[in-house]
């Protein structure tokens, strides 16, 4: 299984935005998709998380902390 962090990496690497008003399932599903997308293989939207830091500090933290946040609380009632 794979921790916060990554999770939280790899929901980056979605489309979907804080504004978002989205459920625990539709953060999980969206992860599952992108994990799919990237053949399973989380190292990719590490990278792409990466690069988006360099490209766009001014707004990487705040979009690194929302996702932490969503995969925390969306994962937290799986493993309930």
């Amino acid at each position: 299984m794979m921790n916060t962090t990554e999770l939280a990496q790899v929901l980056f690497s979605t489309a979907l935005q804080p504004s978002d008003e989205l459920s625990p399932f539709q953060i999980r599903e969206a992860v599952d998709e992108r994990l799919c997308a990237c053949g399973g293989d989380a190292s990719w939207c590490a990278a792409y998380v990466a690069q988006e830091a360099g490209d766009h500090p001014d707004t990487y933290v705040t979009r690194m902390r929302w996702a932490l946040g969503a995969v925390a609380g969306a994962y937290e009632l799986v493993a309930a």
